[in-house]
């Protein structure tokens, strides 16, 4: 067995560029393509994924920094450390329910295909680290296997229900036909597109409305997504108390992400579209006109500009919502990067609107700052008993990411009935 594991945690270790591209070469083999088309669609996508977590990372290396001196000027004392996906996907993988979640999770997912429950092949299998975060928090309270693979099974249902459902908002808004997004962080926020709908129906709050293509009409070349990043970047410095260069270095960095996003984005759909033209037809000859979505990482949806600008506003109203929430005692720092992620379908709800997105955003960060709290001594128990270097100085440690996930927190507490 743990021959068997080390190989998974290999495989694993590896990362998405490389997960993703060798999935999408047996899928294209699969469906029919040829060896060389197939390689090549693999490897466009994962040279996407490179260039697409590149410029993650100019967001993260410069959103983190920012969000400490946030919190330093504030004087925030909160003893439970958001300490981010990175860690909280290492606590899950170092769990002993991780060997079986990827063949289980894809057996799932075939067995619901095969049966028309979801539409959805999800190869972005990277991401079932939200699945196994799931089945190891059920395990840490129960101590039963089996109970935390029945949740892990229950949280991937949900995710690929929530994928079929918004998949035509994703083909629409985001320009994305034939893609599906079920990564488990995103499809946390999926409820705040109702909370977008009743937005939308109250007179005057309907009007408000700051989309990119609004701001450009109203502010010319100076509304463009380039301009828009360098404000905010900057906005964020000067929160952060940063001196005059350092604030126009994290603007820079900011409208480089604004620009360098839907490059990588374009270069993405170049590899997808012959998978995705090659599944259908392979489906249809064999199940008729039968649509099937390609699940993928929510790191396609970034490349609107409304996604990143609404995350930034939000970064600092996280900071501020942290503090002046009473019963709170999530400190936020390292999932404050992953804020364009868990955002991707409020804004695709809201059709780019940039002020109902952030008010949707703020009401679901703040409930998940509540359910991050409510884990929290589970999380460090988890993360205890894997050897976890535990930030110095913290009592105990949680995440917004899947700390504060809402699918997470209602299967964790269904079966805490029974534990």
């Amino acid at each position: 067995m743990q021959g068997f594991v080390d190989i998974i945690q290999g495989f694993l270790d590896l990362g998405a560029t490389v997960i993703l591209p060798v999935a999408i070469f047996l899928l294209g083999l699969l469906f029919g393509q040829k060896p060389g088309k197939a390689f090549r669609s693999g490897l466009t996508i994962g040279v996407a994924f490179v260039g697409i977590f590149l410029v993650v990372d100019l967001l993260v290396n410069n959103l983190g920094p920012a969000a400490q001196g946030m919190v330093d000027r504030l004087g925030v004392e909160l003893n439970v450390i958001d300490v981010g996906w990175p860690a909280t996907s290492s606590i899950a993988w170092a769990s002993v329910v991780a060997a079986f979640i990827i063949p289980l999770g894809l057996a799932v997912n075939v067995i619901m295909l095969v049966t028309k429950t979801t539409k959805t092949m999800n190869v972005d299998i990277w991401n079932y680290w939200h699945y196994t975060f799931m089945a190891a928090l059920v395990y840490a309270i129960s101590g039963s296997i089996i109970q935390g693979l029945i949740a892990a099974v229950l949280f991937q249902i949900v995710c690929l229900k929530v994928a079929d459902w918004t998949a035509p908002m994703v083909s629409e808004f985001y320009e994305l036909p034939g893609v599906s997004i079920a990564t488990g962080s995103t499809i946390s926020y999926a409820p705040g597109i109702f909370l977008v709908k009743l937005l939308q129906k109250i007179p005057g709050v309907r009007n408000w409305n700051a989309d990119p293509d609004t701001i450009q009409k109203r502010f010319g070349i100076f509304g463009e997504s380039i301009f828009i990043g360098l404000f905010l970047g900057a906005a964020i410095g000067v929160l952060a108390g940063y001196n005059a260069g350092e604030v126009i270095e994290i603007g820079m960095a900011m409208a480089a992400v604004m620009v360098l996003m839907p490059r990588m984005v374009k270069i993405l759909m170049e590899g997808l579209m012959p998978v995705s033209e090659s599944a259908r037809e392979w489906l249809s000859k064999r199940f008729g006109d039968r649509e099937i979505y390609i699940g993928l990482d929510a790191a396609v949806a970034l490349g609107h500009p409304a996604v990143i600008s609404t995350a930034l506003i939000l970064v600092p109203i996280t900071v501020v919502l942290a503090v002046i929430l009473p019963g709170n005692s999530l400190l936020p720092f390292g999932d404050l990067a992953t804020i364009p992620f868990i955002v991707a379908f409020i804004v695709g709800g809201a059709r780019g609107n940039i002020v109902h997105s952030v008010i949707v955003g703020t009401i679901m960060i703040a409930l998940s700052l509540y359910m991050a709290t409510d884990v929290a001594p589970v999380f460090t128990e988890m993360a205890i008993n894997t050897d976890f270097n535990m930030p110095e100085g913290s009592a105990k440690i949680s995440s917004i990411d899947q700390g504060g996930n809402l699918v997470n927190w209602i299967i964790f507490k269904l079966f805490s009935l029974f534990n």
